[in-house]
């Protein structure tokens, strides 16, 4: 008698994902077990260490792996984070609020050179407000704690100069004008104690990042579903498999939160900001699959290179198995 195999998944705990870890939705041929951890320690043991067959990983981080001819993960095109940057770019109160012009040739702190929200926060300092970055002083440090390191090594685009801060985070550096503007994935500390010393570069930031979807087609993906390529090798069926069975928990997350008669998330408004969401993304606003993100995944790929986390541009076709990137039609 056949048996499923076992493989554990690492990954974030989200609604996307909650059906799959209930059972309700199963992998074709796979028991999976799901571990949550938060994303940082889930890209630190994983890149590190490879804990698990299965696992979230940065977009970046993962270019950065294919840049290098590292194949020892296999990227599918599962993305169960992503997120508008704009957001993520703060500066002080006193600061440049609504003028990212005034950004030339400041000092900007990141968390690392390969975190995927600083590589597009990079490309909308660059494409989007015409800043030069080989003009500003990159600072490289913790978020809210000092001590974070690059967890790959990074290449640096010519021109461009990174200093490593140890001592203090970039909040603090934000807070002591030491620094003028940070790109993180994470809120600093200041913007939320309630004494508003810190605030994002934009006032009205939904209105930007709406804009920007509109007028560019990028919805940004940061992280992406790998699989160990040990564990693909042995099973070449499991990525089809575990791409139609994330898309129907996401299908499922998505219907949860359009639902409107027993709200599921605790928000105000929920269903109808969902409905909105919806109606902007014109049907599936958290889609899955390669053709239905190609405008972002090209355009990831090409700050990637720029940036010089790959040497040269990445193929969108070259970042999954040619297993799931078409399907068959009935």
């Amino acid at each position: 008698m056949s048996r499923n195999i076992d493989l554990t998944l690492a990954i974030n705990d989200s609604d996307q994902v909650r059906d799959l870890a209930s059972g309700k939705v199963t992998v074709n041929g796979v028991d999976l077990r799901v571990t949550y951890h938060e994303v940082e320690e889930i890209f630190f043991r994983f890149t590190k260490f490879r804990e698990w067959e299965i696992s979230e990983m940065s977009l970046g981080k993962y270019c950065s792996l294919r840049g290098v001819g590292d194949d020892s993960v296999v990227g599918l095109p599962v993305f169960p984070s992503r997120a508008f940057r704009h957001s993520g770019i703060y500066v002080r109160a006193d600061g440049p609020v609504d003028d990212p012009a005034a950004l030339a040739g400041a000092r900007i702190g990141f968390p690392e050179w390969t975190v995927t929200a600083t590589v597009y926060q990079r490309a909308l300092l660059q494409h989007e407000f015409g800043l030069d970055l080989t003009a500003i002083d990159w600072v490289q440090g913790g978020i809210n704690a000092p001590g974070r390191i690059e967890t790959l090594p990074v290449g640096l685009p010519d021109g461009i100069t990174v200093r490593a801060e140890r001592e203090r985070s970039l909040n603090q550096m934000l807070i002591d004008g030491d620094l003028d503007a940070v790109i993180v994935p994470h809120t600093p500390d200041a913007a939320t104690d309630g004494s508003r010393r810190v605030v994002q570069l934009f006032s009205d930031v939904r209105s930007v990042e709406e804009e920007y979807y509109r007028r560019t087609g990028i919805f940004p993906i940061m992280h992406v579903l790998v699989v160990r390529k040990d564990v693909f090798e042995r099973y070449p069926w499991i990525g089809p498999n575990l791409v139609t069975a994330f898309t129907q928990a996401k299908d499922n997350s998505i219907a949860r939160m359009l639902s409107g008669t027993a709200p599921h998330v605790p928000v105000p408004w929920g269903p109808t900001t969902a409905g909105i969401a919806a109606d902007i993304f014109g049907g599936d606003m958290w889609p899955y699959g390669v053709e239905a993100n190609r405008t972002t995944l090209e355009a990831f790929t090409t700050y990637a290179a720029e940036q010089r986390l790959t040497a040269t541009k990445l193929a969108v076709a070259d970042l999954f198995p040619a297993s799931v990137l078409q399907s068959h039609v009935i």
